[in-house]
C-alpha cells in the first residue's frame, strides 16, 4: 500500500518539527504505550541528547546518514525514517555498514502501510551505499525487546537477531536485540 502522503528526504526546514516528533513518537511508543518506568531526568537527558535540535540538525546535514519524513494532511510530519553507519555493538559489524536508527509514526498513522512504505525507502537507500561501502551489504537495526509488533515488522523484511545489547536512556538501560539482514 502507497504512503498517503509523499515520503521525502528531511531538510533544515525541518529541523523543529522534526525533533518535535521524534520525542512525541518516543514518549508515545515507550512511556505511554509500554509504560516503561524512566525516571523523568534520564529521560529528559536522553530526549535532549538524541532529539535535540542540535542533534537532529547535524544528522541532517551529515551526508553518512540520511532521513525521511512524512507530512499529514495539515502539513505537521506524521512520520520519518533515520539511517545512517552501523554503531551497534556486535562483532561482526564492517566499516561501511549501515544501521536502522528510527522508523516511527504517530499513533493515528500506524496500520495503514506507512511503515512499509518508510521501511522501503530506507532499504534502498542502504542497500546499495552497504554493498559498495562494506563489500557485505548486511543492515542493521535495534529494537526493545518487549516491542513484539516491531520485531514482527522487521521480520517480514527479513531481519534475524543476531544479539543483543543494552541501549542507555540517561542511566536507565534497556535491553535491546540486535537484528541484522544479511
Amino acid at each position: 500500500m502507497a504512503a498517503p502522503h509523499p515520503i521525502r528526504p528531511a531538510t533544515a526546514a525541518d529541523v523543529p518539527a522534526l525533533a518535535a516528533l521524534k520525542r512525541a513518537t518516543f514518549y508515545e511508543t515507550f512511556v505511554e504505550g509500554f509504560a516503561i518506568p524512566y525516571p523523568p531526568a534520564d529521560r529528559a537527558r536522553f530526549e535532549a541528547d538524541t532529539y535535540g535540535e542540535a542533534t537532529v540538525a547535524a544528522e541532517i546535514a551529515d551526508p553518512a546518514h540520511a532521513t525521511w519524513v512524512v507530512e499529514g494532511p495539515d502539513g505537521a510530519l506524521v512520520a520519518y525514517a533515520h539511517v545512517g553507519p552501523c554503531k551497534l555493538p556486535h562483532g561482526d559489524v564492517r566499516t561501511g555498514e549501515l544501521e536502522l536508527y528510527q522508523l516511527y509514526m504517530l499513533q493515528g498513522q500506524q496500520g495503514g502501510g506507512l511503515g512499509r512504505a518508510l521501511m522501503e525507502r530506507a532499504l534502498g537507500w542502504m542497500e546499495g551505499r552497504s554493498s559498495r561501502d562494506s563489500g557485505s551489504g548486511r543492515i542493521w537495526l535495534g529494537v526493545w525487546s518487549g516491542n513484539l509488533r516491531a520485531q514482527r515488522f522487521y521480520d517480514r523484511f527479513g531481519f534475524r537477531q543476531v544479539g543483543d545489547y543494552h541501549f542507555a536512556v540517561g542511566d536507565h538501560r534497556d535491553q535491546e536485540f540486535i537484528l541484522r539482514r544479511d
